[in-house]
């Protein structure tokens, strides 16, 4: 299969080599040529007027999944304890389910973890499939895939989301290799694309300078991972839904994984996903000793701090700390963005918070633009002021 020049149609217009994504075509003599390097994706095809480019590729046909219905969101818990994330894929899961008119469901897995499924209900799950057993306890790769393949070779879901978490970004890519699916990690959005019904995952590309958007067409489920903080975690107090239970067959030598000991280590956990407030430094900080002010800020409020890719590359504050397309995304109450000038890649971490603070001295500053309140002037005497004013 391939592409190729009917020599006596081509006029050398070049449309076609604007329109390939490869680089795999040029003109030589006025006339186009196919280099090596084609993949017959087709791109060059729909633009030429005088269709002097053909194939013998057939075109790929879109597989019918009418029999693939629901939206599903793995319910994440460690120690009995539901990862936020998969609370706010439920509000976000509900939003979808509304669009397309279809069930949204969570999976719960684990050994006693039943009385989580209330929870999950209360947030939106309409289903709540529960898998108990001793050795699903805790998390280990291989119990979990066999539990997942199993449920959705059964079930059949459209759509399947999970947390882009530790656990999450270990599970999704060996859950779509078995079932033969598509999986876009590290998503920033979810939509609905209204003329195909499909899912719309966006995600950032080439170091956060693209946001891309995948749709898996020839696969079901749909599969995405999506950052933490991104979505929005709505509580649905009056939300009737059901559990059905799922019988589980697992022996240790199936697993092939025995966990003897879990270590935890001793540090401050910085959880921006859960902070109220955040008071956020950028380059116009200047050093470690301006975000020493800045931590003074956030304590005082009740809050934590934050860094642009900027201030973690320069050492400033640690990479966990980061917000952004390469960091984290949060939703805040309050977020104060102090000596920011307002990146695209940075606005993506943080647009979503409740209120907006920019503290900047160039009244031009991208930040402003997004900025519920402005203050136009140098961080490092707007700031010990507000320190003072708050103590007052």
């Amino acid at each position: 299969m391939g592409v190729w020049v009917e020599i006596d149609l081509c006029d050398g217009c070049n449309l076609c080599l604007k329109a390939c994504p490869y680089s795999a075509l040029e003109v030589k003599k006025g006339k186009a040529e196919v280099l090596e390097r084609c993949t017959s994706c087709g791109a060059c095809l729909e633009v030429c007027k005088k269709k002097a480019l053909v194939t013998d590729a057939k075109p790929r046909e879109i597989p019918d999944f009418s029999g693939h219905r629901g939206i599903w969101v793995f319910a994440e818990q460690r120690d009995g304890q539901l990862n936020r994330v998969s609370l706010e894929l439920l509000g976000k899961a509900n939003q979808l389910g509304n669009e397309l008119n279809q069930e949204v469901s969570a999976v719960l897995i684990g050994h006693h973890v039943s009385d989580l499924a209330d929870t999950l209900i209360r947030y939106g799950a309409d289903r709540v499939y529960l898998a108990e057993n001793r050795l699903l306890k805790g998390y280990r790769t291989l119990a979990y895939t066999k539990v997942v393949e199993e449920l959705i070779r059964k079930y059949r879901p459209n759509i399947f989301l999970m947390g882009a978490s530790h656990i999450g970004q270990d599970l999704a890519p060996r859950v779509s290799r078995r079932v033969g699916a598509g999986l876009t990690a590290d998503c920033t959005d979810l939509s609905i694309d209204s003329k195909e019904g499909i899912l719309l995952q966006t995600r950032p590309a080439f170091g956060g300078n693209v946001m891309a958007i995948i749709v898996s067409r020839y696969s079901r489920p749909q599969m995405a991972t999506v950052r933490p903080g991104i979505m929005e975690a709505i509580p649905l107090p009056d939300h009737k839904g059901r559990i059905i239970k799922q019988p589980i067959s697992l022996s240790e030598k199936e697993i092939g994984l025995k966990v003897l000991n879990i270590a935890g280590e001793e540090k401050k956990q910085v959880n921006l996903s859960a902070a109220k407030v955040i008071v956020a430094g950028g380059r116009g900080v200047g050093d470690e000793n301006g975000f020493r002010v800045l931590q003074e800020l956030a304590e005082i409020m009740g809050g934590e701090v934050a860094g642009t890719r900027v201030a973690v590359e320069s050492g400033w504050i640690p990479a966990e700390n980061q917000v952004g397309q390469t960091g984290k995304s949060v939703r805040p109450e309050i977020y104060i963005a102090c000596g920011i000038s307002g990146a695209i890649q940075h606005r993506a971490g943080m647009m979503h918070s409740r209120y907006i603070v920019a503290v900047n001295k160039d009244p031009a500053a991208a930040i402003f633009q997004v900025a519920d309140w402005g203050i136009v002037g140098n961080m490092h005497d707007v700031v010990p002021e507000m320190i003072r004013q708050l103590k007052g």
